[in-house]
């Protein structure tokens, strides 16, 4: 009798254990599951983000407009140089020239003054040769004679004006820079706004230049006419 109740005590007390060993066993699988599916919520929310935000990004590249050389509005084609530039504003800003990206002559690169400035590029290479600003109102116009004409064949000349730009001009300087494509400089008056791309040896007149005439009752500055943007594309020299 007393053999049988012990026995069936241990039968009680394995299937006790037993039942105890299954309740872990389902609770711990319960919790993996619970883990597993927040777990593969989060991270099919993470990749929602992030294919969300790559096609956004995707999106805000294929909109956002392209950037040519020195801002311009369209790429130029082949053996072509870009340029831009502008004259300056009043006698405050002075004048901006870029060629290929590069930013020749401008207020901040402390190289332009009042008068006529000028870059000098090869016209093979698109490489800078020089910059000279000539005060055409305080200054004299012997040396802007002697610089244009050192100025060597195949060479592109870009020409903007700063404050007044005329005043001290003669026939002979301005002969020789309509020899260079300038069909504006015969009329360039006090204080008028202009911007010319012209190339010493070119056979035609250039159709890059740019001119507003100083008038008190259309100009945009006390005094001054407002500035003046002009930007293309510069053949390249061919041999």
């Amino acid at each position: 009798m007393t053999e049988s109740l012990a026995k069936r005590q241990r039968q009680i007390t394995e299937l006790e254990g037993a039942a105890k060993l299954v309740v872990v066993i389902a609770i711990f699988l319960l919790t993996f599951y619970v883990i597993s599916q927040v777990f593969e919520i989060k991270m099919d929310a993470n990749l929602g983000h992030i294919f969300a935000r790559s096609a956004l990004d995707a999106a805000a590249r294929s909109t956002k407009p392209p950037r040519y050389k020195c801002g311009i509005s369209k790429a130029c084609p082949e053996k072509h140089f870009a340029f831009k530039m502008s004259s300056g504003a009043a006698n405050v800003v002075g004048p901006k020239i870029c060629v290929e990206d590069n930013v020749l002559m401008s207020g901040v690169k402390n190289n332009v003054g009042r008068g006529i400035n000028m870059a000098l590029v090869n016209g093979k290479t698109g490489e800078l040769l020089d910059t000279k600003f000539f005060d055409m109102w305080g200054g004299d116009v012997a040396p802007l004679i002697e610089f244009l004409k050192t100025i060597q064949d195949g060479t592109i000349v870009l020409m903007a004006t700063y404050d007044d730009g005329a005043t001290k001009l003669n026939e002979e300087a301005r002969k020789l820079i309509a020899e260079l494509g300038s069909t504006s400089i015969a009329n360039l008056g006090f204080r008028d706004n202009w911007v010319f791309c012209g190339g010493k040896g070119i056979k035609t007149k250039s159709p890059f230049e740019q001119h507003i005439k100083n008038n008190k009752d259309t100009n945009k500055y006390e005094g001054w006419p407002e500035v003046v943007e002009m930007e293309g594309c510069i053949p390249q020299k061919q041999d």
